[in-house]
């Protein structure tokens, strides 16, 4: 029998019967031998989920120290509006920020439900105030879309992605990393 790979249908037709049913037979089992791909190695960042008014959003768990409560908070007079205060977490100072101010959300005022996220890299740790926490979930990172063209000026800046349930991924590298954060009055004496 001929090599398969110098098959034609000219030389297809140049063939025994018994040669073309061998031929065909050994096609028709290689066809049949199921094709297993290749695992897909997907990515999961894990992501603490939150709300901030009516949305909902979520920053990797990897820059969060960790969630608690905000009970009280000390207000510091002289800074911007998205900066709420000061709060002692056992012995520490924390800074902390409002970023529904700082995204221009709606604002529904200090409830019994607000959290405290404090997230932190090697050169920043501050708090973020959420309306509620609602739990952790992993995401596949190739699946986050990129934002919406109603999240436009500062709130693009920092978003990470949108996910396929509609969360608002912070980059909390980005928060972490910005200037615009960081409050430094110079004083004179």
């Amino acid at each position: 029998m001929k090599k398969k790979q110098d098959l034609s249908t000219e030389t297809f037709v140049d063939l025994s019967r018994e040669e073309k049913r061998l031929l065909l037979k050994d096609r028709a089992r290689l066809l049949a031998i199921e094709q297993k791909d290749e695992p897909v190695h997907q990515v999961f960042t894990e992501i603490i989920v939150f709300h901030l008014a009516t949305e909902t959003y979520g920053i990797e768990t990897a820059f969060v120290r960790e969630a608690i409560p905000l009970i009280d908070f000390t207000p510091l007079p002289g800074t911007p509006p998205f900066v709420l205060g000061i709060v002692n977490v056992r012995g520490q100072i924390i800074s902390v920020l409002d970023i529904k101010k700082f995204f221009d959300l709606p604002d529904k005022g200090l409830g019994e439900l607000n959290k405290l996220i404090i997230i932190r890299n090697n050169l920043m740790e501050f708090g973020i105030l959420a309306d509620e926490i609602a739990g952790i979930q992993n995401i596949a990172t190739h699946e986050l879309q990129p934002p919406l063209p109603t999240h436009t000026g500062i709130r693009k800046e920092y978003l990470l992605g949108i996910a396929s349930n509609r969360m608002i991924v912070l980059d909390a590298k980005k928060l972490l990393s910005d200037k615009k954060i960081i409050i430094n009055e110079d004083v004179t004496l």
